[in-house]
């Protein structure tokens, strides 16, 4: 058994996750949470825009990230083994930022490690171990489609037991908001239908490099899609264990998006599972799980809550 901490630092949230972990032959084994923490600290909040982070957005992310160090010092000492060995992964918003050395200085302060700015290719590969290392109970149909829907960038990721082809592209739930939605409460019909028409190109410029039509399971990764999934399911709070694994009809998933699209931003505030920080993205990232359904013609999704963080820990053993 061994003792990891992962960190993913998105463009909408830092999140972190202490796991023991008893890797097992075949590239089996058990992942255990020992903790499980996520803050929205919007750290790529205008990025699409300045190509910058802002001074800002940097604080609330080491202001989470010192608690997290916290976290593993203090998880670390219990096991009497010394300091755990810890990953930080950033992604969309860090990439695309011209400062960000300032991200990376800061990380170091913090964790004593330097952070690794993955690329996509990287990050598709991180999800879709995360993501299907526990769907074998579930028999699913195989090749699986991974969408990974982040707050900068959505990856794309078809494979059986490894990735056989990937695709990170830059529409996710706060780009899209920032780009089009922003000033709506809630949007106009010429807002959703621009969002609509930047969400669709997107898809099919995957199309050229993904064989999507050969997927025959579709898994939907990260808070957008957990979100519309407790939503569907009429959750009056977020139930972790009751979402992840869910399968959520395409019906469904239009019905949440309408809803979501067509409401306030206090309406979509008082929404039982829906966490502070995603009131303002939800409705783009709900938008884009539809889009990529009726796009690609899947008729449900399978949701999972685990994703990059669980493949980030999964690489440290």
């Amino acid at each position: 058994m061994t003792r990891v901490a992962a960190i993913d630092c998105g463009t909408n949230s830092v999140r972190l996750l202490i796991a023991d972990i008893a890797a097992g032959p075949d590239g089996g084994g058990t992942l255990t949470d020992v903790e499980r923490r996520m803050e929205i600290v919007r750290l790529g909040e205008g990025v699409d825009e300045t190509g910058r982070l802002s001074p800002a957005a940097l604080e609330r992310t080491f202001t989470a990230m010192r608690g997290y160090a916290e976290l593993i010092e203090r998880h670390g000492e219990e096991t009497g083994e010394g300091p755990i060995k810890t990953r930080v992964v950033a992604t969309s918003a860090t990439r695309d930022a011209e400062n960000r050395s300032d991200f990376v200085s800061g990380v170091v302060d913090i964790f004593g490690v330097v952070p690794e700015v993955i690329s996509g290719d990287e990050e598709a590969e991180l999800s879709f171990t995360g993501a299907t290392r526990e769907l074998a109970e579930l028999r699913p149909a195989r090749p699986y489609l991974v969408v990974d829907i982040g707050g900068g960038s959505t990856e794309f990721v078809l494979g059986s037991s490894a990735v056989e082809a990937a695709r990170s592209i830059d529409i996710g739930c706060v780009r899209m908001t920032e780009r089009h939605l922003r000033d709506g409460d809630p949007p106009s019909p010429e807002q959703i239908a621009s969002t609509v028409a930047d969400v669709d190109a997107a898809l099919a410029e995957v199309r050229r490099t993904v064989p999507v039509d050969e997927a025959r399971t579709l898994v939907g990764l990260a808070g957008s899609v957990t979100t519309v999934s407790g939503i569907a399911m009429d959750l009056p709070e977020y139930d972790s264990s009751r979402i992840h694994l869910s399968r959520v009809t395409a019906a469904q998933v239009h019905e949440v998006t309408r809803r979501l699209l067509h409401a306030t931003r206090a309406e979509r505030a008082e929404i039982g599972v829906m966490h502070p920080g995603r009131v303002d993205v939800i409705g783009a990232g709900a938008l884009i799980l539809d889009r990529i359904m009726r796009e690609y013609g899947f008729g449900a999704v399978v949701v999972s809550e685990r994703d990059i963080l669980d493949g980030i820990a999964w690489s440290l053993v």
